[in-house]
């Protein structure tokens, strides 16, 4: 069994994290949270405080930390015992807070992929690249890291196991994130908007035919028909799942498609047309250094400001096709969100919540042994059932169809 928790980043993601981790500290433990600011983490817990959403009486505690220090990482891990981090920062700090857990060894779960800050969309694999080179650390030092443990990656990679788990092969896994949602703001994005545009401005990966394919974004896009959301288009997307399911799943065509407005598109393009989406720093004519990229998250909206106002509701899911008994199968696993009530029990909007209980449900695997692997794996390597059912019970609740999209409806484990 492991215990006490240590939360890393002060975002929207780590408030849902915050909420989720007081509501099953019966599990969990102490609960601490971390970040470069102080007084952002702090109002975390307020909200948490503010919400009665600690279970039991226990320890919630705020801290400062540099998370790009490993070593500070590590000597907060042994000052505040805990045995369990939730690395919900920024994707840049993945590396430092790795090493700090395995120096301590605490188990480390994440929610998105490594990112160098000099660098936009690598090629793959992207988990090669980074945290997959201390694969073998880990489990020589018998240290627990989840990786990918959010929504996408996270639940979306154990909706295609347990869609694989149905078949005796699968063919291909199409992923598709849909926010049918409205925050009301002129333009404004989910979640860090640094995060948010580096994504979309480099190639576009996909595994098909057993070899990386290339595209640019908003090249390739379709309309879905989807449970609840109805109708909308989304487009082929880069994304970290799809890197770990191709090594994992290597005779499949993996594919991620992401909901996008013509609004969001347009914005996008002016942004990207005129530089102003580059992380390269440029000089103004008063000979100031200034990067682009950073510019724009300053003036645009903070994700977080988002949710008092977010109405409609997000579908995810996965639609899996393969052969079963000799004849084609195909079935579609998804969970449906609504920002209202994500907003009225966390104080956060639906984007944040999917990516937010995820990480809480793999932890409380983790502490009582279920998911306690002593080696590093991705969400799909592990038993998809029990994050499931404790999902079903903590606030994401997966339904699937089978016979693909407009199939009969029925729950996940009916």
């Amino acid at each position: 069994m492991k215990k006490n928790v240590l939360i890393i980043g002060a975002g929207g993601v780590a408030q849902v994290v915050a909420h989720k981790c007081a509501q099953n500290n019966d599990v969990l433990g102490d609960i601490h949270i971390a970040s470069r600011t102080l007084a952002k983490c702090e109002a975390i817990l307020e909200s948490v405080r503010e919400k009665g959403a600690m279970k039991q009486t226990g320890v919630l505690t705020a801290h400062a930390l540099d998370a790009m220090d490993s070593d500070a990482v590590a000597a907060l891990i042994r000052e505040t015992g805990a045995q369990i981090v939730i690395n919900v920062g920024s994707a840049f700090v993945n590396m430092t807070v790795l090493d700090g857990c395995i120096a301590t060894g605490a188990a480390y779960i994440d929610t998105a992929i490594h990112e160098d800050p000099a660098k936009i969309c690598e090629t793959p694999p992207w988990y090669g690249n980074y945290e997959w080179k201390k694969r073998d650390l880990c489990a020589q030092e018998g240290v627990t890291a989840i990786l990918g443990a959010g929504f996408d990656p996270g639940v979306v990679n154990a909706y295609a196991r347990l869609a694989i788990d149905m078949m005796d092969e699968v063919k291909s896994i199409d992923i598709v994130d849909i926010n049918a949602g409205s925050h009301g703001k002129w333009f404004a994005t989910n979640f860090d908007p640094e995060i948010n545009f580096r994504e979309f401005t480099g190639t576009v990966y996909y595994w098909e035919d057993q070899s990386w394919k290339e595209t640019s974004m908003f090249a390739s896009g379709r309309d879905w028909d989807l449970p609840v959301v109805g109708t909308c288009r989304a487009y082929q997307s880069g994304h970290d799942e799809v890197h770990s399911l191709a090594a994992n799943y290597p005779q499949a065509d993996v594919r991620f498609w992401m909901g996008f407005g013509d609004h969001y598109i347009n914005v996008f393009t002016v942004l990207k047309n005129l530089g102003l989406l580059s992380e390269k720093p440029v000089i103004t004519a008063e000979g100031q250094e200034v990067v682009p990229l950073k510019v724009v998250k300053a003036v645009l909206p903070d994700p977080a400001s988002l949710a008092p106002d977010y109405t409609g509701k997000t579908c995810i899911g996965d639609l899996v096709k393969g052969v079963k008994d000799g004849q084609p199968f195909e079935v579609f696993v998804y969970n449906v969100a609504d920002h209202a009530e994500a907003y009225a029990e966390v104080g956060s909007q639906g984007i944040s919540y999917t990516a937010g209980v995820p990480p809480v449900a793999a932890a409380m695997l983790v502490a009582t042994g279920e998911w306690d692997a002593g080696t590093m794996k991705n969400v799909e390597e592990l038993d998809p059932k029990p994050f499931l059912s404790l999902l079903d019970r903590i606030g994401l609740p997966t339904r699937v169809q089978i016979g693909g999209l407009g199939g009969v409806d029925q729950p996940w484990n009916a």
